[in-house]
């Protein structure tokens, strides 16, 4: 007479019990992410300088009459096209690679690697939207440039 084991569980601790992601997935994905922060970082500091080289440009039009909001909308703006351009690279990559693996593996293990489109058009989402995170902090700095200081030291 042993009770019956009938609890239930919530998804992840379901496939936990079951074993079904293995520890190496969970380690690759801690990599991926720490990788990405190491990128967004390294994003901010490129963008940072980038922004505040260009001071003088925004001292100017800041003397002209542009607001701060304009000033953020602009180099948002530039922020967002980096993450377009960077997802598209990214992409353009991707697709070499599963190419490449047609190429490299048998037939029977390379119909394993495809292209999801869902997939694809999240990667370029999140690239744009990391992009735009790490252009926050330039974009509150450049907007920040007083013109006054600006037109006096040129």
């Amino acid at each position: 007479g042993w009770a019956p084991n009938n609890r239930l569980r919530n998804l992840p601790d379901y496939l936990e019990q079951q074993q079904v992601v293995p520890r190496d997935t969970k380690v690759s994905l801690l990599v991926a992410l720490g990788l990405l922060l190491v990128c967004l970082v390294n994003t901010v500091g490129l963008l940072l300088a980038k922004f505040l080289r260009r001071s003088g440009e925004i001292g100017v039009r800041r003397a002209l009459g542009a607001s701060r909001r304009e000033i953020y909308v602009q180099f948002l703006t530039e922020a967002a096209m980096v993450g377009v351009g960077g997802g598209v690279l990214g992409l353009l990559l991707t697709g070499i690679g599963v190419l490449g693996v047609n190429f490299v593996l048998p037939p029977r293990l390379a119909h394993l690697a495809h292209i999801d489109p869902a997939l694809l058009s999240l990667t370029v989402v999140v690239a744009i939207v990391a992009s735009v995170l790490a252009g926050l902090y330039p974009t509150f700095r450049a907007a920040r440039v007083q013109p006054a200081w600006q037109l006096k030291s040129n």
